[in-house]
């Protein structure tokens, strides 16, 4: 099998100002035009209540991704 650098959905999203796991990448945003990714989109709040809900998703701008691991994103929000 092999690795795709923009695979997203297998990595795990990491606040660095306070440590706090913010979950999977749900998805992501890209500008059509361009092609670029703009933003990574993870489940925010209590997804068993919210189980058809977008509204607490976090929308996290591609300006706010600080590192990209193997199997971290570490993001400053």
């Amino acid at each position: 099998m092999s690795d795709k650098g923009l695979d997203f959905k297998h990595k795990e999203v990491v606040n660095i100002n306070d440590g706090k796991r913010l979950g999977y990448v749900q998805d992501v945003c890209a500008d059509l035009e361009t092609g670029m990714i703009t933003a990574i989109i993870v489940p925010g709040g209590n997804k068993v209540i919210n189980i058809f809900s977008q509204v607490n998703d976090i929308n996290i701008p591609w300006s706010k991704i600080k590192c990209i691991g193997e199997d971290l994103i570490l993001v400053d929000i």
